[in-house]
């Protein structure tokens, strides 16, 4: 990321590409496969956001040097219910499979082959093997250092962790005492989780009966939709709550308080990403319309920190995603457009 020298500045519009879709888009994902066939782009999976069973999912091409998205023919497919999140393989090259693996939760977690031509299901996962009633997903996280491992989140207040190689249930925990909106995962075997319940846990597979309160909000009725983890330095976290425009950091090692809040949107907050390439950067946006750029300082614990690049869409944006294999460039989705920022 190019240093402005400690003062703010706009993400110009550029340095931006948008694909206008017939549809809201929500959920979003980078992919960071690698194809043997010439002339491959990256590639951007988007969901649409419908209150209806019928949804779908649109594979895209993103061409850097001419600055396009474009569908990818027949990589479309349907999808029930809108896919509250999206997620490719974390590692391909650790992939069974020789072509990229998609994720997407609603009411099931379920997971895609994606080829050059064609999609293909490989399963539909759920943990309720007894009922027609299956609790919604809220959202899941892929593991980055054990990819055989997805953990979901789910309003039933638990928390799954599904061996994705066999299909199979390797622990489920409850979580919260409400809904479980959000979880990630920081190492082989620990993740965190944030709930309507207005706190933050960490569990450790090793220890499925234990978990630890990082955070639990003073105001009552708070309730928390959105978790990160700084992979590049486990002891941070970022959460938001509802209807809130702030974005919280915590330290696993202070328990009382956040060490830092960065509060310059101007409305409600919808999604927060660490940079994957540096410790001290993260991206968060809201219904203010705004893209924010921040970097912490060296010792978190300041407050009144600003935001040190903006972007502004022109409404409210519903999701952002940080590329992890293309670190110069943001993807933001508001209304039917998915917009990428090089920044």
């Amino acid at each position: 990321m190019e240093k402005k020298s400690g003062k703010k500045f706009h993400l110009r519009s550029g340095n931006s590409v948008t694909y206008d879709s017939s549809y809201p888009i929500y959920a979003m994902a980078f992919s960071s496969f690698t194809s043997s066939l010439p002339n491959r782009h990256p590639r951007i999976a988007i969901g649409s956001f419908i209150e209806e069973i019928n949804n779908c999912v649109d594979i895209l091409s993103f061409d850097a040097d001419n600055l396009t998205l474009k569908p990818i023919p027949n990589l479309c497919f349907e999808h029930p219910y809108p896919p509250t999140k999206l997620m490719f393989h974390p590692n391909p090259f650790d992939s069974l499979k020789s072509n990229d693996i998609l994720a997407s939760c609603s009411d099931y977690l379920r997971l895609w082959e994606v080829g050059d031509t064609s999609i293909e299901p490989l399963f539909t996962l759920s943990k309720n093997k007894t009922s027609e009633y299956v609790a919604p997903l809220t959202s899941f996280d892929w593991n980055e250092v054990e990819p055989r491992r997805i953990g979901t989140s789910s309003i039933d207040t638990t928390c799954t962790i599904w061996d994705v190689e066999i299909g199979a249930i390797e622990a489920q925990i409850i979580a919260h005492d409400k809904e479980v909106y959000d979880i990630a995962w920081a190492e082989a075997g620990v993740f965190a989780s944030a709930s309507a319940d207005g706190s933050v846990r960490i569990f450790d597979l090793r220890r499925k009966e234990h978990t630890t309160i990082i955070y639990e909000s003073p105001e009552p009725g708070t309730q928390l939709l959105r978790l990160a983890w700084n992979k590049h330095d486990l002891r941070y976290l970022a959460t938001m709550s509802m209807d809130c425009n702030k974005i919280m950091i915590l330290d696993i090692r202070s328990r009382e308080r956040p060490v830092a809040e960065l509060a310059r949107h101007q409305a409600s907050v919808n999604a927060i990403a660490w940079a994957p390439q540096s410790r001290r950067h993260i991206c968060s946006a809201g219904d203010d319309g705004q893209a924010l750029i921040w970097e912490l300082p060296t010792v978190v614990g300041t407050n009144g920190i600003d935001h040190m690049a903006r972007y502004s869409a022109g409404a409210e944006i519903n999701q952002i995603q940080w590329s992890a294999a293309h670190h110069d460039w943001i993807a933001i989705a508001f209304s039917n457009k998915l917009q990428l920022l090089k920044v």
